[in-house]
């Protein structure tokens, strides 16, 4: 499924490594809203985009980091602002309580408070990378309706065909 359908929310969960409750409570609390369709009610799904998960996938490495949820929230607030669709090229460094960006230039800006102090770091760049190769190893979607194909399926097909000699 490509950026232009967007990623449906099982999909986003695996590929980012979070839960669906996570993913849910996220876009209720307008952390990260899906950028190609919001639900609309019972039976409507959100669609996220590439960027949408690369967003995710920084949300989920502060945490991972130590940074709390609210600190988290502040500093992507600050990054889709500054950096815009460049986010995944940042560095961020974090002390578990906030997180530093490392500017190109070697500029810090204290993404949450003043004070560094700086115990890891978070490196964004592998993202995208990371978020290629599970969309890769996504199952391609089979239209409603028809079967799955299975190896076995397509070797009796193909020996039905008559091509005996």
């Amino acid at each position: 499924m490509g950026d232009d359908e967007g990623f449906r929310g099982p999909q986003v969960c695996k590929i980012v490594g979070i839960t669906y409750r996570q993913l849910d409570y996220w876009a209720r609390t307008d952390l990260i809203r899906p950028s190609i369709a919001d639900a609309k009610g019972s039976g409507t799904q959100r669609r996220y985009s590439y960027r949408d998960l690369v967003e995710l996938k920084v949300i989920k490495g502060l945490l991972d980091a130590g940074v709390a949820l609210q600190s988290a929230r502040k500093a992507v607030e600050y990054l889709r602002t500054t950096l815009g669709d460049d986010i995944a090229s940042a560095t961020l460094v974090t002390d578990g309580s906030g997180a530093v960006l490392v500017r190109t230039d070697g500029e810090l800006v204290d993404l949450v408070r003043k004070g560094q102090g700086v115990l890891s770091i978070v490196a964004l760049g592998g993202v995208k990378e990371a978020l290629d190769a599970a969309i890769t190893d996504l199952p391609v979607p089979t239209p409603k309706g028809t079967p799955a194909a299975s190896p076995a399926t397509s070797a009796t097909a193909a020996n039905a065909g008559g091509g005996g000699g």
